[in-house]
């Protein structure tokens, strides 16, 4: 059975995209992000289909992409910020070996960026952002084999702890 070596979680600003492409590179294997294979699908930009179909639409594309790369995909897996909040991603993941990428508001502000083209950060990014992190957090920590502060620390220095606690 193809498994991933790690799914990656975390909020907008985490890290997802930047730690889990050089986690796997250091482990010399693919890296998937579900964001990309719903803009794939879709044929447009996460934010277009926000816009054009909603966010329910969104949200069933991207667990049928989470679905697929779980089952096919044998390198690093990154999830989109909102992904775990579907009960069936939940479920699916219990089997595999998922990494949090913990990070605080203020770092997430600055990653993210005021004037972010993320979908759910429109109007006020920096309480829409401090919202999220609420909403999720408690999802993030309990789908998490996996917990790494990404406060203060270079993507490199993240790695680093990743490959350690996944070896």
């Amino acid at each position: 059975m193809t498994r991933p070596k790690a799914v990656i979680i975390g909020p907008p600003g985490s890290g997802k995209t930047t730690v889990g492409s050089r986690l796997a590179e250091r482990l010399s294997v693919g890296f998937r992000d579900t964001d990309a294979d719903v803009e794939a699908v879709a044929g447009k930009p996460v934010g277009e289909i926000f816009i054009d179909e909603g966010e329910p639409r969104f949200r069933e594309l991207e667990h049928a992409a989470v679905r697929t790369a779980l089952a096919e995909h044998d390198g690093v897996l990154a999830l989109g910020g909102g992904a775990v909040l579907d009960e069936g991603t939940q479920l699916l993941l219990a089997e595999h070996t998922v990494v949090y990428l913990e990070v605080g508001l203020a770092d997430a502000v600055k990653r993210v960026g005021l004037a972010s083209a993320r979908p759910l950060l429109v109007l006020n990014p920096r309480s829409q952002l401090k919202r999220l992190l609420e909403e999720r957090l408690p999802v993030y920590e309990r789908l998490g084999t996996i917990t790494v502060s990404t406060g203060g620390r270079e993507p490199d220095e993240i790695v680093d702890q990743i490959v350690k606690e996944i070896s």
